[in-house]
């Protein structure tokens, strides 16, 4: 069994992952520092400071940008093949375009594999962290006055404190038939991993008759453990739409859709991470059977604008359509998976019926 890749695989693959390393760089840094001269004087004169926030925001862009790159590598890789007449010979030597295809799929698919698990890591909280830096250093974390719903229960919290796991002056209500039942009350509440446990409680139970509330009994409690599954970030998130990691992001959904919350926002956000990126790998798909093979059938130039105009108008359509649905407007499946999985077909078709036109 052949382990090694052939010849002309690697020759593919290594110009193509060059060419996106190039672009992807060149972009992502260009956005890191446009966003820089524009907070500069909000981050101050410290040159560590200046830094981190340079590299925080060059993280998120490299996860905004690396579908772009994807696709903008793809035309630059074929684009210098055909001007140097490597693809006719490549042709000429027998490859079919699924063959030559194979290794541009090969390193697309890695990368986006790459940046599906930088999103389970804390890269996914760069820009996060980076705005915090302009607003407030790491104080900004820090989230006051937080109403939520945890299972039948109201819970507000004085304060949050993501990066000590804490809350502050914490209130409970259990209400049944629009009645209060009882209000738990905790000075402070810890965070362990799984769940909340809350110290120095109190209880009041109200009684009711016929007439309405009757008395209320009073308990006092040293510990109680409630808010299971309810991350720091994941408060952090329903509170301020924060960002969330792909892992925590199905640990959310799971949690809101056993409450019967509305997950709307939330499904966007992954189909935004994981769905979304994949429009790249139909669009080199398309693009790479469509540039004909040879300078002679076409105007390069042309060629090229046309390329680079499809890929902005479709990332900008997907674009636009997720923002839609984060907003409500269409539900998330229609407005993500469902264009993605028309492209996919239609990438399909070209790549079956289409591979012998040269």
């Amino acid at each position: 069994m052949r382990l090694i890749p052939k010849l002309y695989f690697r020759y593919l693959a290594k110009h193509y992952f060059i060419n996106f390393l190039a672009l992807l760089m060149g972009l992502s840094m260009a956005f890191a520092m446009i966003d820089y001269f524009q907070h500069s004087q909000q981050l101050g004169f410290s040159s560590n400071y200046t830094i981190l926030y340079i590299f925080l925001m060059w993280q998120e862009a490299l996860a905004q940008l690396y579908p772009i790159a994807i696709v903008f590598a793809g035309i630059m890789t074929k684009m210098a093949l055909i001007k140097s007449s490597n693809m006719v010979a490549l042709h000429s030597f027998g490859y079919t375009k699924r063959q030559l295809f194979a290794p541009f799929f090969t390193v697309a698919l890695t990368i986006y594999l790459s940046f599906m698990w930088l999103q389970t890591t804390e890269f996914s909280y760069a820009k996060d962290k980076a705005t915090a830096m302009l607003e407030d250093g790491m104080r900004a974390y820090a989230l006051d006055d937080l109403f939520f719903i945890y299972e039948d229960d109201f819970v507000y919290a004085e304060k949050l404190d993501p990066i000590k796991k804490e809350m502050k002056n914490i209130t409970i209500f259990r209400v049944n038939n629009n009645n209060l039942l009882f209000t738990v009350v905790a000075k402070e509440a810890k965070y362990n991993g799984k769940s909340w446990i809350a110290k120095d409680i109190t209880i009041k139970r109200l009684i009711y008759d016929k007439s309405g509330i009757k008395k209320y009994a009073t308990y006092r409690q040293d510990e109680l453990e409630t808010l299971v599954g309810y991350k720091p970030k994941v408060i952090e998130s329903m509170h301020e739409g924060k960002a969330l990691d792909i892992i925590d992001m199905g640990k959310t959904f799971k949690l809101l859709d056993k409450q019967h919350l509305n997950t709307k926002k939330l499904r966007s956000s992954i189909y935004g991470k994981v769905v979304f990126p994949l429009f790249s790998i139909i669009l080199l798909l398309v693009l790479f059977f469509k540039i004909p093979f040879h300078a002679r059938y076409m105007n390069l130039p042309l060629v090229l604008s046309v390329s680079l105009g499809a890929t902005f108008l479709f990332w900008g359509l997907l674009f636009a359509f997720n923002q839609m649905g984060r907003n409500g407007v269409l539900s998330p499946e229609l407005a993500m998976p469902l264009p993605i999985l028309i492209g996919s077909l239609y990438a399909l078709y070209v790549y079956f019926l289409d591979r012998e036109k040269i």
